[in-house]
């Protein structure tokens, strides 16, 4: 993507300027220079005429490649508004798990629990607050063994996520627990979760179960930063202790 404020139209017009060139070379000109991120997922491309001018031809010809970009939605057309770019270049969940270090997914965390568990509290059933309860007990009997007690962690967090009866939270959050499965963090915890650190999780996964079941927003969502705060410590000392 060009910055300072120069389009891809802009920075290089000589390069396309051939007034043999047809609808089809146009519209093709203009996909690749879509997808390789010239232009960004909305942002909004210069006029017919400017195009007209830079690719010499007509504005017709322009028009006739626009209408193909849009057939394959990668712009939309707004009358009156001009033509903005539809395409959006998505990294895939694996790539953004083996980029995402331990200590970057807590400060996400850190961005979404909190309102998570706000949610949580104002709209978990009976039967949320059931599951919660057996997520804990299980996790406190796994005190022993990383593997299991790490499973029910995850577990107890996005049986949370689901009490908001939010599908979108939901979905956000089955992608934040995607990357607590990657590698990276599967060598992290082996160095963080000590007998007593685990401890001191499942007494903090006790509290917020009492706060979300008592109906307490203020003391729930108090005990998930706080809880939050705590693992991104470790991962800060693990990672301090590795570098030493």
């Amino acid at each position: 993507m060009v910055t300072n404020g120069q389009t891809a139209l802009e920075s290089n017009p000589s390069s396309i300027r051939d007034p043999v060139r047809g609808s089809a070379w146009i519209t093709a000109h203009l996909r690749q220079a879509i997808r390789e991120g010239r232009y960004a997922h909305g942002e909004k491309l210069p006029a017919e005429r400017q195009f007209a001018t830079a690719f010499g031809a007509s504005r017709a010809t322009i028009r006739s490649a626009l209408i193909r970009l849009e057939t394959e939605r990668l712009v939309t057309r707004r009358l009156g508004a001009g033509t903005f770019v539809n395409y959006e270049n998505r990294v895939d969940a694996e790539q953004v798990a083996e980029m995402t270090s331990p200590l970057e997914l807590i400060e996400v965390r850190l961005g979404v629990e909190p309102n998570m568990v706000q949610l949580a509290v104002l709209n978990a059933t009976g039967r949320d607050i059931e599951r919660l309860g057996n997520a804990i007990a299980r996790m406190e009997q796994s005190s022993g063994d990383t593997e299991s007690f790490t499973l029910w962690d995850r577990e107890f967090h996005q049986l949370i996520c689901e009490a908001t009866r939010n599908p979108l939270m939901v979905w956000i959050y089955n992608q934040i627990n995607a990357v607590r499965t990657h590698d990276q963090w599967t060598a992290m915890k082996d160095k963080v979760l000590t007998p007593a650190r685990i401890t001191e999780y499942n007494q903090q996964h006790a509290a917020l179960y009492e706060a979300i079941r008592s109906r307490d927003i203020e003391g729930a969502v108090a005990i998930i930063t706080g809880h939050l705060q705590f693992a991104r410590r470790q991962l800060m000392g693990a990672k301090l202790g590795a570098a030493e």
